[in-house]
């Protein structure tokens, strides 16, 4: 049965004043709610699991601010921690004994990473990354997989042409060609691309770039052989293999991916999740890697917010929790009954979806068919995840307004809360069958 929709006035009348201050009316392009129905929620407060509107509607968040809530809104020992820190200044632009600690956190529990650098964010850290692999290996073009995103970088701000591989065509105005002829795009899942790019652009890629599991574009998870046959011809031709684990790092396990996989590569990226949600990001890699890096080496990166001491503070929180014996454990059980639930009701009413699942990390897809790479995805599919959110938001729950983004489960996600939340999900989906 369809619901009847929430009330949205107070949100409405915010965002037609938002409309006056920013493009689009937000301050990042997927908040506008152009891919599902309705004007953007504007958020009042989180806590736990759960968002309160504007309007006062309350949501069971499956968003967790894009994943980097992993133990839910408002965590009392991330907020203390915040708090304290803000009681002895909020920016310094100079070097703070958090940074050690939260880095010697980090090392010692990352076999990864040798040397970090701390960032203000998932893009800054891609970026620095980049630059630092070009830097290293005294190559310029960078190879990326398509339906991979690694934020606005103008690099990596790029989109496949035509044939088998081929040099990025921009994506968005403002970007010059001559940034994205830099950029070599191949599509995820196929060996054939990818070699033939090395031997076409043979001595001129300084790296290969992936997500540690493609998670902007649906989930797509990559077979373990595709993995380590990144890694081994990366290896045979003197290029860097980048793990951007923006969305992965610390969510998968704290060492992400990377450690799902069994594998090494030269440069890790990570995002807010260290924050607690605060902006910050890292880079990582070897200390002869790192060593590249002003002002030991030539690489120039800096950045006065870099190991801001209230990001420092949340991260030293955050990661603490993060590290308690059975954490990973429980909650990807947790995910793994949520989601296999989710995914026999389907089956026994014959609705053709599929949910990929790893860890944490959930996506629903409108289709039966097997999906590995971004051209696996029927657009048309869109249109059933636009009902399926509106009868979510008027049920009271909360995905992110898009339907290639995936959700994410929380430490503050209880059975009972996840009992009620299947519920709601469950009808929805007999209203986009329904039709």
């Amino acid at each position: 049965m369809i619901k009847e929709d929430i009330s949205r006035e107070k949100s409405a009348e915010l965002y037609e004043k938002a409309r006056q201050y920013f493009p689009g009316g937000v301050n990042s392009p997927v908040r506008a709610f152009k891919s599902v129905f309705g004007t953007p929620l504007f958020i009042r407060k989180g806590d736990g699991c759960y968002l309160w509107d504007a309007d006062g509607n309350q949501f069971i968040d499956f968003c967790c601010s894009w994943g980097p809530l992993i133990l839910g809104h408002n965590h009392p020992s991330v907020r203390e921690s915040v708090v304290q820190a803000i009681q002895n200044g909020m920016s310094f632009g100079a070097p703070t004994m958090l940074e050690n600690q939260l880095a010697e956190l980090i090392l010692t529990h990352n076999k990864l990473v040798e040397k970090i650098r701390f960032v203000s964010s998932g893009t800054e850290a891609v970026m620095s990354a980049i630059r630092l692999a070009r830097g290293y290996t005294g190559r310029d073009k960078i190879l990326k997989f398509e339906g991979c995103y690694h934020g606005h970088a103008d690099s990596l701000l790029v989109k496949a042409g035509s044939g088998l591989v081929t040099l990025g065509e921009t994506s968005s105005a403002g970007i010059p060609a001559a940034f994205a002829n830099e950029t070599i795009v191949a599509p995820l899942n196929d060996r054939e691309a990818v070699q033939e790019a090395f031997h076409t652009f043979s001595g001129q890629i300084a790296a290969v770039i992936i997500e540690g599991i493609p998670a902007n574009n649906g989930l797509l998870i990559q077979d373990k052989d595709y993995i380590d046959f990144l890694r081994e011809i990366t290896s045979a031709n003197g290029t860097l293999l980048i793990f951007d684990e923006v969305i992965t790092g610390f969510r998968l396990g704290f060492e992400g991916a990377a450690a799902y996989y069994d594998i090494r590569p030269d440069i890790l990226t990570y995002g807010k999740i260290i924050g607690g949600g605060m902006p910050v990001g890292m880079y990582g890699a070897s200390a002869a890697i790192m060593s590249s890096i002003s002002p030991e080496g030539p690489v120039y990166q800096a950045g006065t917010l870099s190991g801001n001491p209230v990001a420092m503070a949340a991260g030293l929180a955050q990661l603490s929790e993060l590290l308690q014996p059975g954490f990973y454990d429980e909650l990807n059980r947790k995910t793994a009954g949520f989601t296999g639930s989710i995914q026999s009701f389907l089956t026994e009413r014959g609705y053709p979806c599929k949910l990929y699942v790893i860890g944490s990390i959930f996506w629903i897809a409108f289709s039966e068919l097997e999906i590995k790479k971004a051209g696996d995805i029927d657009p048309a599919s869109m249109e059933r995840f636009r009902v399926l959110h509106r009868e979510l938001l008027n049920r009271g729950v909360y995905f992110g307004p898009s339907g290639y983004e995936v959700g994410f489960i929380s430490a503050a996600h209880t059975p009972a809360v996840l009992e009620t939340a299947k519920q709601a999900i469950f009808d929805s989906f007999d209203v986009v069958f329904s039709s």
